[in-house]
């Protein structure tokens, strides 16, 4: 998915870095950024009435984004606002923002280890939790710790089909 968003593989991890680092950095206030295995694996989840960026953030995205890829911003950010819309509003939730593992160490389970972690201690308190998943093999899997399909979303100009996943309260 956000290979689409940043085209160039060569610009792309300085860029991961200062784009994931906005959104990690924002999402840490909340004490719901999870690391596994000497940070080989980070689960980012914004808890129940949080959000994601603060309005000061949400204005750097695309000043960003035009610095970062320049005429494909109104692009990425079109994609944003469909990310936005297509978030649940009627049910206090947690939100899966961001699931990663370092790349020399995928395959090994680490960030499906990490998010059944998380996912006890949200049940712990009886919460629901939503994600997107822009890889449709991430699909069954996110399946297999309770989640389910509640509809997709396409990116534009040719960019992936997201779906979108709730778990209901355990």
């Amino acid at each position: 998915m956000w290979g689409w968003a940043f085209p160039d593989p060569t610009l792309r991890p300085a860029q991961y870095q200062r784009w994931w680092g906005l959104y990690v950095a924002s999402a840490a206030r909340y004490g719901w950024t999870w690391l596994a295995d000497d940070a080989a694996a980070v689960a980012v989840w914004i808890p129940p009435g949080g959000v994601e960026l603060t309005d000061e953030e949400e204005a750097s995205l695309e000043p960003l984004l035009r610095d970062l890829i320049g005429s494909w911003t109104d692009t990425v950010l079109e994609g944003l606002h469909r990310f936005d819309a297509a978030h649940p509003r009627d049910e206090s939730h947690y939100y899966l923002s961001l699931l990663g593992t370092r790349s020399d160490r995928r395959g090994e389970g680490l960030g499906m280890a990490l998010l059944r972690e998380c996912l006890a201690a949200i049940d712990a308190e009886g919460a629901p939790a939503y994600l997107e998943s822009s890889n449709p093999i991430n699909n069954g899997r996110y399946e297999g710790v309770g989640f389910v399909d509640i509809g997709t979303f396409a990116m534009p100009d040719g960019g992936p089909v997201v779906t979108r996943m709730w778990r209901a309260r355990d």
